[in-house]
Formats: structure tokens, C-alpha cells, sequence
């Protein structure tokens, strides 16, 4: 099979904060290792040597990056790779790549990956918009951009259940019927992030680390953070790691949304709270994550899938959650929480409880255990064949 991977990265100048980057870099070597003939085109190389790489430019924005596809670049690229299957990771993009195939006279299947859901849906089955794609209320527009890019697409892949019911719940009421085109395929683990959990530290009461190592942005809930971070710190029990993801950022992206400067600095004023950077090196953000005792889930209500979270569990790392989207439905039921104050109390005893938190280390690790790239390979060569 010869596989297309179309793939935007959002951040370039810190590649190790692209979710989509990274799961393209895991994947793409065990596709090919499953005998899968691979190119991958972006604005950064993926994979390993096997892996074909065509270079496109950087969209600049997240709406470029989902209005200005350049058909006749995608026609050259399909005549030039003759593939047997097209996977567009902005799903926006499909009806521009559908109609390259057409031009080129390709009958390639084309796999829509629903990396990012531009909406979520309330508890009450209200659909509601995402707010990083609302500026200029261009939010509607994303949707409806959405919806065509299902229409356009032979397979729809999710990460989750969740993520399939929301997107099949926002396909029907454009009228449009997934019928047997969704699929779901999880994103696959970073086996460099994976501990034994038996190697986990154990809750040392006063001191214990709890780690967040979300993006910053407002939409992700990082208010409702900061609020909880107060009542942590106040407890006297944890002390927080906030991961500053990012860094710098260029000024296209600032100009559109600045919030996680603004985050950033409120966490950095209250007590208790490190700001610590990665440096977009992985090696050093395992190392932080080691020198934690739990994870802290993001407050992002339209959540079909967390990396960060991920990360967390493949450590040993125990991940308290509020209840929304795809956490309450992969995060075990004990270590979701409603209010702050229940918040604070499993915080504070994955600190001070040696054997709740051994327990639930040992969970966090097992649920990780599918997410194996050799796995999620598997799983998506079946959904694209």
C-alpha cells in the first residue's frame, strides 16, 4: 500500500508541542514496518528514513491552514506519488484533495483524520463552538467546512468513541450520514514516554508534585486552572509543574490568540507553581514528567483525546480529570471530580496515600497498553483498506 500523509503542523518552531507532528512521527515508522510504502508531506520531515518527505509551506494560521489549499501543489503531489491512499489530517481540506484526485485522475482513497473537533456538545446535546476557531465569528464557517470535508471523505478516523459520537452527531445535522465511513483509531503512544509503574515515586505527603502539561490557551480551560492551582497551593500539601510548552511563539500566532502569555504569567505569580520548559526536548520533558507523583487533565470541554494525558499514564503518572468529553470516558472513574474541592481532596491524597496512588499508577499504565505504535498501525491500515 502506498500511503499519502497529508499533514499541517501548527507550530514549526516547536515541534515537539504538535500533537500532530509527533503522532505522524510514531506512526509513520510503524506503517512502514507493517510494509506500507509512506510519504509524508508537511512543512517538517516525520518518520525515519524509509518515509518520503515532501516539504509545503507553513499555513501561517489556523484558518489558512484549513481555507488556502493549493490544488495544483496537491495535483502535482498525487501525479508524483501515485498513492493508493490519500489521509488528509486537516479534514477541512478533504474537498480540495478530493478534487485534486479527480484532476489527477487518481482513484486513491482519501481518509479524513478528525485530529481536531472544531465543536463539542454539552451534556444536554447542545452543539456548541470551538472558541480558538470563533475569531471574526469564522466559527460557523470552520463547521460547515467540516462538514463538507466528511462529505468529501471515503473513511472518517477519530481517536475515540467519544470523538465518533460528536462527529456523527454534528454530520446529521447538516444531513449527512457517516453510514460505514467512521472509523476509530487511537493515536498512538510515545514509547520513549513509557515507565514501569513499579518505578513510579510513591505519594511522599507534604511535597508531592502534581504536573500540568497542557497547552495554555484560555479555550482549553486554563482559567478554571488557575482558580484550582490557588486552592492547591493553598493546601499546603502539592506543589505544582506547569509545562510552558510553547516558549516563544511567533507573532502571527500571538496576534490571534494571546492567552497562554497571559496564563503563563498568572501561574508563574502564585506560590507553590513552577513554570519549567521542556526546550522542545523530549528527553528533558521525561524528566519532568518522572519527578512527578500525578497529572492534572485540562478544563477543555470539546476533549476527544489528550497526548498530554497520555503521556502521563505511560509514566506511572495517576491523571485526576474533571468530567467532560473523552477524559471522563478513558480516566478512571475514581480520579474524576465535579467541584474543586474534590479536586483538592484526590490530589491530596494521590500525595499522601502510598497505596491509592500505587493502585492507580498501575491503571494509568495499563490503560496506555493498546496505544502501542505497532498497534495503532495495525488499526489503521485496517480502517484505510
Amino acid at each position: 500500500m502506498r500511503l499519502l500523509y497529508l499533514l499541517n503542523i501548527s507550530n514549526p518552531d516547536r515541534l515537539s508541542a504538535d500533537s500532530g507532528w509527533i503522532f505522524a512521527d510514531l506512526l509513520a515508522p510503524a506503517l512502514a514496518d507493517a510494509g506500507a510504502e509512506v510519504t509524508v508531506a508537511a512543512p517538517a520531515p516525520a518518520g525515519d528514513t524509509r518515509c518520503g518527505f515532501h516539504r509545503t509551506k507553513v499555513p501561517g494560521t489556523k484558518y489558512r491552514a484549513r481555507f488556502s489549499a493549493d490544488i495544483d501543489e496537491l495535483v502535482a503531489l498525487i501525479r508524483a506519488e501515485q498513492p493508493d491512499v490519500v489521509v488528509a489530517n486537516q479534514i477541512e481540506e478533504a474537498p480540495a484533495i478530493r478534487t485534486a484526485l479527480l484532476e489527477a485522475g487518481s482513484n486513491a482513497l482519501l481518509a479524513g483524520y478528525c485530529h481536531y473537533l472544531p465543536f463539542s456538545f454539552t451534556g444536554g446535546g447542545r452543539l456548541q463552538l470551538d472558541p480558538s476557531l470563533n475569531d471574526a465569528a469564522l466559527g460557523r464557517s470552520v463547521l460547515l467546512a467540516f462538514a463538507a470535508g466528511l462529505a468529501a471523505c471515503d473513511r472518517v478516523l477519530v481517536h475515540s468513541p467519544t470523538a465518533a459520537s460528536w462527529v456523527s452527531a454534528a454530520a446529521a445535522r447538516t444531513t449527512l450520514d457517516l453510514g460505514g465511513k467512521l472509523r476509530v483509531v487511537p493515536a498512538p503512544r510515545d514509547e520513549r514516554l513509557v515507565r514501569d509503574p513499579a518505578t513510579t515515586r510513591a505519594a511522599s505527603g507534604t511535597g508531592a508534585i502534581g504536573v500540568y502539561n497542557h497547552r495554555l490557551y484560555a479555550h482549553y480551560g486554563t482559567g478554571q486552572f488557575v482558580d484550582l492551582a490557588r486552592d492547591l497551593a493553598a493546601s499546603g500539601t502539592v506543589r505544582l509543574r506547569v509545562m510552558d510548552l510553547f516558549g516563544q511563539r511567533r507573532a502571527e500566532r500571538k496576534g490571534l490568540d494571546d492567552s497562554p502569555e497571559k496564563m503563563r504569567a498568572q501561574l508563574a505569580a502564585l506560590p507553590h507553581v513552577q513554570v519549567v520548559s521542556d526546550r522542545g526536548d523530549r528527553v528533558r520533558y521525561k524528566d519532568l514528567l518522572a519527578g512527578a507523583q500525578f497529572g492534572i487533565a485540562p478544563f477543555r470541554p470539546g476533549c476527544p483525546w489528550s497526548m498530554s494525558v497520555i503521556d502521563c499514564q505511560g509514566m506511572g503518572l495517576p491523571v485526576i480529570s474533571p468530567r467532560l468529553g473523552w477524559l471522563a470516558e478513558h480516566i478512571d472513574p475514581e480520579l474524576c471530580f465535579t467541584t474543586p474541592a474534590e479536586a483538592v481532596a484526590l490530589a491530596e491524597r494521590l500525595a499522601t496515600d502510598a497505596e491509592f496512588h500505587g493502585l492507580h499508577a498501575k491503571r494509568a499504565h495499563a490503560s496506555t497498553a493498546d496505544f502501542t505504535p505497532s498497534l495503532i498501525a495495525a488499526r489503521y491500515l485496517e480502517a484505510v483498506s
